[in-house]
């Protein structure tokens, strides 16, 4: 077999569905509040969630590079409070993200990780009421949803447990089960 043969056939199986979603567990099964925020004119109106993320959905492939596709399933619980009126939503959702591996100096796998725009994250919202969908559509609700969990995510995916987890140092695993 050949060093590139090798070398090819080791990524194959150092990085698969399973090892990608170990590091991206801190995100499954995370739930997070957001709020309550002030806004409107006079930030007269508050706006409170209780955000669910699920556990990630991953698909590889095994092209030129290998490449994932992470889907992360999201549920969301929020309220918009009007003073003279509560106005509650179901959202459900899916923000997805995109890796990419790579072979990096001197001997590590590098995991590049795309961090997701509000335009990437799918929502279904589900109005209770007549009111609540008129404030949803003037107010544009779902575009603010995605704004928030966007960012939320972005955020979480350049933390240090996260960023850790998406460098593999093959020499250094390779120095402790056979020292130098």
């Amino acid at each position: 077999m050949s060093y590139e043969k090798f070398g090819r056939r080791f990524f194959e199986i150092a990085v698969t569905e399973n090892r990608i979603g170990a590091a991206f567990t801190p995100l499954a099964g995370e739930d997070f509040e957001i709020g309550p925020l002030a806004t409107g004119p006079g930030g007269m109106v508050k706006v409170q969630a209780n955000v669910s993320m699920g556990r990630p959905v991953i698909t590889r492939y095994v092209n030129e590079l290998i490449t994932f596709k992470v889907r992360l399933p999201l549920s969301i619980n929020l309220v918009v409070d009007l003073r003279v009126d509560r106005l509650r939503y179901d959202v459900t959702g899916v923000v997805p993200l995109d890796l990419t591996v790579r072979a990096v100096e001197p001997l590590s796998i590098h995991i590049d990780v795309d961090t997701p725009r509000p335009r990437d994250v799918q929502v279904g919202v589900a109005s209770h009421g007549a009111r609540a969908e008129m404030v949803r559509f003037v107010a544009q609700v779902d575009d603010e949803i995605k704004r928030v969990i966007a960012k939320h995510v972005a955020q979480q995916v350049r933390t240090p447990e996260i960023r850790r987890a998406c460098v593999i140092d093959v020499a250094g695993e390779l120095d402790k089960v056979m020292p130098t």
